[in-house]
C-alpha cells in the first residue's frame, strides 16, 4: 500500500503508539461509548471502523478481518455473546476478541463464549485500554522495550451522549415488552455509568428490578422517558 494510512497501518508499534499496525472493530451501539474508543485508539496508534449492530458487524466481517475486535453485549438485534462465540470458532480467528459491558457481571458469560478478554464501562483509561489489548498479543507483534504507561482518561464530547440519550428516548414509546425493556436498562445502565449520572442510573435500576420481578413497568417507563427529555432540553444549551 502506498497510501499514508498504508504506511501508518504497515509502521512498527512504539513505546508511545503501541497498537500501530492494529485495525480495531468496536461493534457497539452507543456514540458515547465508541466516541471513547476511537479517541484510546487515536493516542495508541490503531485504526477503527465501527459497526452499531450484529446486522452491520456481519457485513464488515464479510469484507475484511480486523486485528482486534470489541463486541458491547447488549445490541439492538440481539446479543453480542452470540457473534463472540460464532468468532471465536471461525476456521481463522481473529487475533483478538474482547467483550464489553456496563455489568460487570457479564464477564463470565463472555469468556464462556470464547472471549481472549473483557473491558468493564466506562471504558476510559489509556493504559487500561492498552493493556487489555497488548496482553493477548503475540511478543513478536509487541512494541519495543517497555511501554509508556499513561495516566490519561479520555473525555467523549458530550453531543455524543445527547445522541445516545435521543436513541433511547425515541425507543421508549410505552411498549414494556422484554426485548425493549432489557436492551433499554442495558444500554442507558452504562451510559449513565460513563457520565456518572447517579440519577439517571438509579431509574434504571429501579426500572430492572420491577421487571425482573414481574412488576408493572409502565408507570416507570414513562418518568424515565420525562427523565430523558428534561436532560435533552438541558443539553440542547451546550
Amino acid at each position: 500500500m502506498d497510501t499514508v494510512e498504508g504506511f501508518m497501518m504497515t509502521r512498527p508499534p512504539t513505546a508511545r503508539r503501541p497498537l500501530l499496525g492494529l485495525t480495531v472493530l468496536v461493534v457497539e451501539d452507543s456514540r458515547f461509548a465508541c466516541e471513547a474508543v476511537r479517541l484510546l485508539c487515536l493516542r495508541s496508534g490503531a485504526r477503527i471502523r465501527r459497526a452499531d449492530s450484529l446486522e452491520h458487524a456481519s457485513k464488515h466481517l464479510g469484507v475484511y478481518r480486523p486485528s482486534v475486535l470489541i463486541v458491547d453485549v447488549g445490541l439492538p438485534d440481539g446479543s453480542g455473546l452470540n457473534l463472540i462465540e460464532s468468532c471465536a470458532t471461525a476456521a481463522t480467528r481473529i487475533d483478538i476478541i474482547l467483550g464489553t459491558s456496563g455489568d460487570a457481571d457479564a464477564e463470565a458469560a463472555v469468556l464462556a463464549a470464547g472471549a481472549d478478554g473483557f473491558i468493564a464501562k466506562p471504558i476510559a483509561s489509556l493504559s487500561a485500554f492498552q493493556s487489555a489489548i497488548l496482553t493477548h498479543l503475540p511478543q513478536d507483534r509487541q512494541p519495543p522495550g517497555p511501554r509508556l504507561l499513561s495516566d490519561e482518561v479520555v473525555n467523549p464530547d458530550m453531543i455524543a451522549y445527547q445522541d445516545d440519550l435521543s436513541h433511547v428516548a425515541s425507543v421508549i414509546d410505552g411498549d414494556d415488552g422484554s426485548e425493549t425493556l432489557g436492551y433499554i436498562t442495558q444500554f442507558l445502565g452504562g451510559l449513565a455509568r460513563s457520565v456518572a449520572d447517579n440519577d439517571l442510573d438509579q431509574a434504571v435500576s429501579a426500572l430492572a428490578e420491577k421487571h425482573a420481578l414481574g412488576s408493572s413497568t409502565h408507570a416507570d417507563m414513562t418518568a424515565l422517558g420525562e427523565m430523558l427529555q428534561t436532560r435533552l432540553t438541558a443539553g440542547s444549551a451546550f
